[in-house]
């Protein structure tokens, strides 16, 4: 079984790139915040709302693990799922990981021009925003460094150089 998880911090790119590589390597393509919505049959966010943090790390820890993985796939995470449990040591143990690192700057920016809102950044902009991510950023950073494989720039996300990075022959 060949799986890849993507991690890294919210708006670094872990879906939309999870569906490049999943399309350039002909693999299926697992989002596990979709799996999350499907499976409690509600969102993310009213999920976390209603039950707050501990239930939803609980279930999302409990999905990565009981997921029916195909043979081959992409499997993109939530941002701070590989921070809690042993959840990074699963995902390495069952596949390659890919940490997509990019500044706490670049991710404010993506994160302020972002389609899809999110409710723990609520109201924060410009430095607030870059001072809260750099403050999760130092919390996550343990878990995300054990990566198999850590993508550190812009550069580095590119469909071709995470595969060669991978050691994937096309």
């Amino acid at each position: 079984m060949s799986l890849i998880f993507l991690v890294g911090f919210m708006g670094c790119g872990k879906t939309t790139m999870g569906r490049k590589l999943s399309a350039a390597l002909g693999y299926a393509f697992i989002d596990l915040d979709h799996v999350f919505e499907d499976r409690a049959d509600v969102g993310i966010s009213e999920y976390f709302t209603t039950h707050g943090e501990e239930d939803f790390r609980k279930l999302e820890s409990e999905i990565l693990k009981t997921t029916d993985y195909p043979e081959n796939a992409v499997v993109s995470t939530g941002g701070g799922l590989p921070c809690f449990f042993d959840n990074m040591d699963w995902i390495n143990a069952h596949g390659q990981s890919v940490y997509m690192k990019l500044t706490p700057k670049a991710l404010a920016s993506r994160l302020e021009t972002a389609k899809t809102p999110r409710p723990v950044l609520q109201g924060k902009k410009g430095d607030e925003l870059v001072a809260f991510i750099e403050s999760k950023l130092a919390e996550r950073e343990p878990f995300y460094s054990r990566a198999s494989i850590i993508a550190e720039s812009f550069a580095d996300l590119t469909t071709d150089n995470i595969i060669h990075l991978l050691g994937i022959k096309q």
